[in-house]
Parts: C-alpha cells; sequence; structure tokens
C-alpha cells in the first residue's frame, strides 16, 4: 500500500539521537532504518535533518467539555494541541457535569469522536459518594482514576478518610492525585483576607496555596499507596520538598518491574517562577501554585535524575475576562498544549536537558504508565503518531493561538524550535503553519 517515507532525519527514539529515515502507511509504522527506498506510490518527505519524534502523550488536560465550552471544547484544544505535536491527551473529570460514573465516561468518549484532532483517553472521578463506580470501573475504559486531594469543581474534593482508603484499595486502575490540604488552604486564605480584605496580591498565591499544603498532602497519599501497594501518580508536583518522598530510577527496570509510585510536573513550574506574578498576575495563577526559582530549578534536576517520571501540561484555560478579575475571583490554569513541547525543548537548547530525556518524559513514560497500546516510540507496527520539529527560533503571538480561550502566558517569548508537521495515525494534522484535513482522532486502547 501507499505510504509516506520521512527521509534523512534526526529520529529521537528510547534514549537515542540517529540519523535515520521512517516510512509509514495505513496508519501504522512500517519501517524505521537508514537509507529506506521508497515504493510505488510513496509520498516522500525530505526532513533535512530535522528532529522526528514520536507524538507527545498529554495524561493531563482540561478540555472543558462538557458544561464550560465557553473557554475551550475537545475539538479547538486538541486543534491546538495538535499544532504543538500534541498527539494524544487524557483529559480531567472535573467537567460540569462531572465524570463519576460509566455513563458520563462514555459520553466524553462519544463527543470526542469525529471531532478530536488527538487520540483521547478520558479519566473517572472519584467522590464521597462513587466508591461502586470505582469498583466496577473497567480498566480498559480509562487510563486512571482521579482523587482530588484537595479543592476542586463540584463533588469532586475527596476528603472522607473512610472512602479515601477504600480508593486506594479497590481501585481496578492507577489513581492519579491532585495533592494539596484543603484545611490548610482554607487557613492561609482566611489570614491574607484579613490582611488585604477581597484585594489579596496575585503575588501571594504560592503562599496561599501553600508548599506546606502540598507536601502534606503528597505524604498522605504516599501512605496511603504504600499501605494497600496501589499504582498511584502524583501529579503537578510543584515544590523541590515534594521531591524527597519519590524514588529516583526508571520508570520500568531492567527485569520488568516498575514503580509503583510516580511523579510528574508540568511545563509551567519549569518555565515560570514567583517572579513572573508581578509580570503576569491572574495569568498564570494555577492550582498548584507556581513557586521559587529555587523549586523550579530543582523540578528541571530531578527530570533527569528520573526523580520526575513524566512532564505534562495541565492545560486549563478560562477567558481573558475571567483572567481579568480580582484575584479572589479570578479562576486558576493557563493554556499551555500548543507551546508545551517546544517550551520543553528550550531546556534542550539551554543545555539543561536532552531532547531524548524530553521525549521519554513527554511519550515513552505516559505511554508506559498507563499501558496505553502502541503509542508514544517509533516503533514498527505502532500507529504513526509523528511530530517533525525546526530547530528555528519563532515569537509566541496572540493571533496564532488556536485555543478557544484565545491567549497564551507565552505570548513574547521566543522559542529555538518549532513545530514543522504533526501526523496523527499516519495523516498529517499540521503542516507546520495551519491545521490540514479533519479530525483523525481514535480512542486509546489499554494493555491491561
Amino acid at each position: 500500500m501507499p505510504g509516506t517515507l520521512i527521509v534523512n532525519a534526526r529520529l529521537v527514539n528510547e534514549g537515542r539521537e540517529f540519523d535515520g529515515d521512517l516510512r509509514f502507511a495505513n496508519g501504522r509504522i512500517t519501517h524505521v532504518g537508514g537509507e529506506l527506498k521508497a515504493q510505488p506510490g510513496d509520498q516522500v518527505i525530505e526532513a533535512g535533518g530535522r528532529w522526528l519524534l514520536p507524538g507527545m502523550i498529554d495524561d493531563q488536560v482540561h478540555f472543558r467539555e462538557p458544561g464550560l465550552t465557553h473557554k475551550g471544547d475537545i475539538a479547538t484544544e486538541s486543534a491546538a494541541a495538535a499544532a504543538g505535536g500534541l498527539t494524544t491527551f487524557m483529559d480531567m473529570p472535573n467537567t460540569t457535569p462531572p465524570t463519576l460514573d460509566a455513563q458520563a465516561l462514555e459520553a466524553k468518549y462519544q463527543a470526542a469522536t469525529g471531532r478530536a484532532w488527538g487520540n483521547f483517553g478520558f479519566y473517572l472521578g472519584a467522590s464521597n459518594d462513587n466508591l461502586e463506580a470505582v469498583r466496577s470501573l473497567d480498566p480498559r475504559t480509562a487510563p486512571g482514576i482521579k482523587v482530588f486531594m484537595g479543592a476542586s469543581t463540584g463533588n469532586m474534593l475527596v476528603d472522607n478518610p473512610e472512602t479515601l482508603d477504600a480508593i486506594f484499595r479497590e481501585a481496578p486502575t492507577p489513581i492519579i492525585t491532585h495533592c494539596e490540604d484543603t484545611p490548610t488552604i482554607d487557613a492561609n486564605l482566611a489570614r491574607f483576607k484579613a490582611q488585604y480584605g477581597e484585594d489579596i496580591p496575585v503575588e501571594c498565591h504560592p503562599d496561599i496555596r501553600s508548599r506546606e499544603a502540598c507536601i502534606k498532602s503528597t505524604r498522605l497519599a504516599i501512605s496511603l499507596a504504600r499501605k494497600h501497594g496501589t499504582r498511584l501518580h502524583v501529579l503537578h508536583i510543584s515544590t523541590a520538598d515534594e521531591l524527597a518522598l519519590f524514588t529516583p530510577g526508571p520508570l520500568v527496570h531492567a527485569d520488568g518491574t516498575r514503580k509503583r509510585i510516580t511523579a510528574e510536573t508540568c511545563i509551567h513550574f519549569l518555565r515560570f517562577d514567583r517572579g513572573d506574578y508581578a509580570r503576569l498576575g491572574n495569568l498564570i495563577k494555577c492550582n498548584p501554585a507556581i513557586k521559587d526559582a529555587s523549586d523550579r530549578e530543582a523540578l528541571i534536576g530531578a527530570l533527569a535524575d528520573n526523580v520526575i517520571d513524566v512532564l505534562a501540561t495541565d492545560h486549563a484555560p478560562h477567558t481573558l475576562e475571567e483572567k481579568s478579575r480580582p484575584y479572589s475571583q479570578a479562576p486558576s490554569g493557563l493554556p499551555l498544549v500548543q507551546y508545551a513541547l517546544v517550551a520543553a525543548l528550550e531546556l534542550v537548547h539551554e543545555k539543561k536537558s536532552s531532547a531524548a530525556q524530553i521525549v521519554n518524559k513527554l511519550a515513552h513514560a505516559p505511554a508506559q504508565l498507563f499501558d496505553v497500546k502502541e503509542r508514544g516510540y517509533l516503533r514498527e507496527g505502532y500507529w504513526a503518531d509523528l511530530v517533525l520539529v525546526d530547530n528555528e527560533p519563532f515569537t509566541v503571538r496572540r493571533e496564532d493561538v488556536l485555543s478557544k480561550c484565545g491567549w497564551s502566558p507565552f505570548e513574547g517569548a521566543t522559542f529555538q524550535s518549532r513545530v514543522a508537521g504533526t501526523w496523527v495515525n499516519g495523516r498529517m494534522v499540521w503542516n507546520g503553519e495551519q491545521l490540514v484535513g479533519t479530525p483523525n482522532g481514535r480512542r486509546l486502547e489499554f494493555s491491561r
């Protein structure tokens, strides 16, 4: 069958960078090697030494559908992700209504079918009163179960100790957690309100959503996981202090065993710190909060040491009108998918990471962690989810943002790499300048 042959690429895959070619046809990678020959009818793409990467897998996004689609939806946000080289996404359950049972979960899969520009998975959410839905979840239908161990949207804060213990004991998939201690945050907020009233400066955000709140909640999650032998993945680590709670080393060891307790950080914790609130204000207000420059540097180091296993976005669009409200009324979250990969690759240009390491944290590791079938690698037989990256500088402009919210915290930033092409299931969806074709994402399969 005619396919596509990409020649003279710099492939980055499984810890290596090497010059070679890659061919795909009928949605799948057929050959990876050197000096491959085009078959009759093949389209040949000259890579000219540019990086060819597996499509990135973002295991933490809020695409706002259903119920909050004035700020984002599956179609718009997956389009922005495709433009950024993110070919697979896993969406959070704190929508309206929240995804708390199998019927709501299936409704989201149906909503994504034919509309998502990337491949998709959806988490089941846990609450204080849906333990039976957690117990009965088919592990092939969701990447994991999301537990908010801190304040969140609607009925999704799990703060009943007996329920929390049962979830960790009985979950049939990995548990992923948002770890912030709500009583600690509430006490901090009350203290700052007593000082400032409703006019709290946004610079106080990392002191309200404090490191102590993060540490206390992360300790609790880890203790429950150790008690029950749970596969636990702690999201968006934001402090240097929490890193000591996790074990360094590869996600999967040579003997096939893998970590039971894993950690993730997000791109904004690697690119911003407390000093940026003065410039960006509520635009970088998020939960957990962006903290100190020393935390940022420690998190970058933890990627190299394999203390941090996964890098994600926590993409969470809000309108500029919403973000323009006073601190206490402005929602938390940043739109990040379109520029996450190039922002991560800045660490390579700054000599703080390697391209192979970025690919591991953004593609290989999430595929391993969530048992994603046949994605996340440049391997023969795998789905042809691919990203071609040109190391050519560009500056982020608001008019280029594809997220429905229409803005980016990176506006005005110049990155040294740009996404020159994205393929999803063997079809080009981004040509370096615009979307092409039609949405081609598929429902994720999990090898469980």
